[in-house]
């Protein structure tokens, strides 16, 4: 399947790789990456064969979050961040997902790629949770997903503070996560996509079911909590400065 901003491509018979490379925008959320992402895991979601999938980026960018444009409406309450769920594409996906950030994860990006089942870094890229650097809280279940991925402590600090880490910086943190130099993490990806599609699909289904099931319900209930925190927190005008001042200069 081609599509101008995302391709799926069959990388062998049991193995499908996913590639956003809109470059233009720097795979930020634009409508064209939403609606390709969709569509991929769609057509993944149609195919009997597959058994597991690699969900990766272009160059030195893995995904990048929220557009400007997105952000002001969402300030503007003409939008919410969960009108298009493409943030648990991964986790609602029936099979395995790979997740391989071989370039920057930006705020929504980063948290993309956590709902994986199975997450690699690389050294030289950023990652961050960047919501509070304009002022409102995070969405996109990030403040469930970080915990349950990095544990407590880090995604405290990774939400609280907005700040940006290196891989290498994270890998130090000791992150549960292969931290590999960019050059490296496509070729780890496809050895480990190798590796889990040895097994049968059905028990590869069976097994992702049972294990992220108890995410799946309980995200729900985490992104009423966070639409709620939205309410509170994104309509200040100091968030439209933010945004406006910020936005593409960090």
């Amino acid at each position: 399947m081609g599509h101008s901003v995302v391709d799926l491509y069959e990388v062998e018979p049991d193995i499908a790789l996913v590639k956003m490379q809109d470059k233009a925008n720097k795979n930020t959320f634009t409508r064209e990456l939403i609606s390709g992402l969709m569509e991929a895991f769609e057509s993944i979601e149609a195919n009997l064969h597959y058994k597991v999938v690699i969900l990766t980026g272009y160059d030195n960018y893995f995904a990048s979050g929220g557009t400007k444009d997105g952000l002001l409406s969402i300030f503007e309450g003409n939008a919410k961040f969960n009108d298009l769920n493409i943030y648990s594409l991964a986790l609602d996906c029936r099979i395995p997902v790979i997740s391989a950030m071989q370039g920057h994860g930006i705020g929504g990006g980063f948290v993309l790629g956590l709902y994986a089942d199975f997450v690699i870094l690389s050294r030289e890229s950023i990652y961050t949770t960047n919501f509070m650097r304009y002022g409102f809280t995070p969405g996109l279940g990030s403040t469930y997903i970080l915990s349950k991925k990095l544990g407590f402590s880090l995604a405290e600090e990774l939400l609280l503070s907005g700040n940006y880490f290196r891989g290498q910086e994270l890998e130090k943190r000791a992150i549960p996560f292969p931290v590999l130099p960019r050059q490296e993490v496509m070729n780890y990806a496809l050895q480990l996509a190798r590796s889990v599609a040895e097994k049968p699909r059905n028990s590869l289904i069976v097994l992702k079911d049972h294990l992220v099931n108890p995410i799946r319900e309980e995200l729900p209930k985490i992104i009423e909590k966070e639409l709620a925190m939205h309410e509170k927190t994104f309509h200040n005008p100091q968030v439209k400065a933010l945004i406006n001042s910020l936005y593409g200069k960090e």
